[in-house]
């Protein structure tokens, strides 16, 4: 490993980065740091999170444990090559001509992708900034959507982390519901339109003052979409989000 990095990187973030040395003696047919990823993703894709360990994966390989911690020396390593791994996706050159908006946009959609290619990908919990370069090529492509904006580096980054936040969480709800219905649910049971009649019995205006009329009108189980003029909800609340970003542009304009 590169001693200029060897005391200031977690293990995990310096293999990413291809900084430590693979073994040159092994088993006669040779492992590779890439094989041993792709292997635990397809696992994780497969059947979850909680199926990957390094004796599956080594068994998937054909090799035994012992050789996969030669190369990867822990399994929280081995989650964090496979969150970086999954990162690397196509980043679109940005358009003349194309906005700001739509650049985030693009970037926040994408982000989401990931969430439903991978299912378990939101699973691996957050434990500090992005450090691995796939990660880091995610951040530096929502920086890029920013570059003509009059904010300083500390507001981007806190918009970047705004626009990751929501491309996290709706990734997550979007993955779940995908889960649903794939595992047999209706689409008339997840959205609560099988339950509506029960629930306009049991939200009274006495205990749910404000919850009472969105229930009554259909809003809460999505009946009466004649009305309804917010489309998609992950969309509007984004559009949402890029108008609070573009209020916030205008006032630094104008001061």
């Amino acid at each position: 490993m590169n001693d200029q990095f060897e005391d200031n990187l977690p293990r995990g973030v310096a293999l990413s980065w291809g900084l430590v040395k693979q073994p040159r003696r092994g088993p006669k047919r040779e492992m590779n740091l890439k094989q041993i990823v792709d292997a635990a993703i397809t696992i994780a894709d497969k059947d979850g999170l909680a199926a990957v360990s390094m004796n599956k994966v080594a068994a998937s390989l054909g090799f035994t444990p012992m050789s996969l911690y030669r190369y990867i020396p822990s399994k929280d390593d081995l989650l964090l090559l496979m969150q970086d791994a999954v990162c690397d996706i196509p980043i679109p050159p940005i358009k003349q001509g194309t906005t700001w908006r739509e650049n985030l946009r693009t970037y926040v959609q994408a982000c989401i992708g990931v969430f439903y290619k991978h299912p378990w990908f939101g699973d691996i919990p957050v434990s500090s900034v992005p450090l691995t370069p796939n990660n880091l090529q995610i951040v530096d492509w929502a920086l890029r959507g920013m570059n003509e904006l009059p904010l300083n580096d500390h507001e981007k980054m806190s918009v970047a982390l705004l626009l990751s936040s929501y491309a996290r969480s709706s990734g997550m709800i979007q993955r779940d519901l995908n889960q649903a219905i794939q595992s047999g649910k209706k689409q008339s049971a997840i959205s609560g339109q099988d339950y509506s009649a029960a629930l306009k019995q049991l939200v009274t205006p006495e205990r749910f003052p404000d919850l009472y009329n969105v229930v009554i009108s259909g809003a809460y189980t999505e009946e009466n979409n004649e009305e309804n003029n917010v489309g998609d909800d992950f969309e509007f609340g984004l559009e949402r989000i890029l108008d609070g970003i573009e209020y916030y542009i205008e006032k630094k304009r104008n001061r």
